[in-house]
């Protein structure tokens, strides 16, 4: 659900091997997911579709907006198959519409008559969402990170209510170690740089479990779990929140980390902007700081396995063609490199 259009392209036909989560299957997902099978989706729903259809920007789902009669438009999203169970994505649902019963300005899903957010049409499984627009935040501004914080926070006060049970746990074993086997056994990068590619992440796997050693447990609650500014739309009435896909239980930085950049200077600027918004609602555990870069190496692995395991996905080599090229590994061994580097110096300090 991104602010971003582009002109619905026509499907994709035929079966291409390909990858989906850690088992090989017959990808190009989507490949009957015609428009009139949209449209009829919608349909289904009690909506009235005008025939207006775009595709949004996104490639782990499908995602539309649709024009409906009388009402303007609403989104389609249309879950990837095989990726979640049902019960993980009624959670998903489940989640959203509690932050916003809460006033947490997060996009829930539209409820049917009978009250229920997810619906099947021709083997798909799909929500309805109302469409909501913006564009990214300006996060150099001291104000907006703080508005920020303050709603992050009560996304996390929200989720520290209960735990979730059919989403997963933000783990070194999911998203590190599971990830490398998954690139190491899938054949792509290439044999030159396989070796030093290989010891260069396992050393940092290593780095990453030492630091959360080192800090001990933390809270794990419910966390929108890919809070990066793409899922974050700002209009003149301020900031709202889309797409709890990737949610997941986790520790709470998770969520702020990924709002970051720039250099140690700049990241404890953001940072104290972030957190004197949500210490407005909810204590943060500093010692959670010490997670930022074992948490930016894990993405890395888990980003690049990621693009491997949808490359069957005929959208995948149209949108990502620099993927899985000699360079693209090159340049991923270098910031693995640069990333080992990263895990050896401090814990970023807000007084920096």
């Amino acid at each position: 659900m991104q602010n971003e259009l582009k002109s619905i392209t026509s499907s994709h036909v035929g079966q291409i091997e390909g990858t989906l989560n850690n088992t090989h299957t017959v990808s190009a997902p989507y490949s009957s997911l015609t428009p009139e099978v949209i449209l009829d989706a919608v349909e289904q729903t009690g909506h009235r579709a005008s025939g207006s259809l775009l595709a949004l920007n996104s490639y782990e789902n499908r995602v539309y907006q649709v024009g409906v009669e009388e009402e303007g438009f609403l989104v389609a999203k249309f879950y990837r198959p095989g990726r979640w169970s049902d019960a993980a994505i009624l959670e998903e649902h489940a989640f959203a519409l509690e932050l916003a019963a809460d006033e947490v300005p997060m996009v829930p899903p539209l409820q049917d008559t009978q009250g229920h957010t997810l619906h099947q049409q021709s083997g798909f499984r799909f929500a309805t969402y109302p469409r909501r627009g913006g564009r990214w935040p300006e996060l150099d501004n001291v104000e907006n990170l703080q508005w920020l914080g303050r709603f992050i926070a009560r996304i996390h006060q929200v989720g520290s209510v209960q735990a979730f049970r059919d989403r997963p746990t933000l783990t070194i074993e999911r998203m590190g170690e599971e990830s490398l086997r998954f690139l190491l056994e899938a054949g792509l990068i290439p044999r030159e740089l396989e070796h030093n590619y290989r010891n260069t992440a396992e050393a940092m796997l290593s780095a990453v479990r030492l630091a959360f050693e080192a800090i001990g447990p933390v809270r794990k609650i419910r966390l929108h779990g890919d809070c990066h500014p793409g899922n974050i739309l700002w209009t003149d009435k301020g900031p709202h929140f889309v797409d709890l896909d990737d949610c997941q239980m986790g520790p709470a930085i998770q969520d702020l980390w990924m709002l970051l950049s720039g250099d140690s200077t700049e990241m404890a600027a953001q940072l104290r902007g972030l957190l004197a918004g949500y210490e407005e609602f909810r204590e943060f555990d500093l010692m959670e700081l010490g997670l930022i870069e074992p948490l930016r190496a894990l993405r890395l692995i888990h980003y690049s396995a990621w693009l491997a395991r949808r490359w069957g996905d005929p959208a995948f080599p149209q949108h990502f063609p620099w993927f899985n090229t000699p360079r693209y590994w090159e340049d991923q061994l270098n910031t693995l490199r640069e990333q080992n580097e990263r895990l050896e110096q401090p814990t970023l300090s807000l007084s920096t």
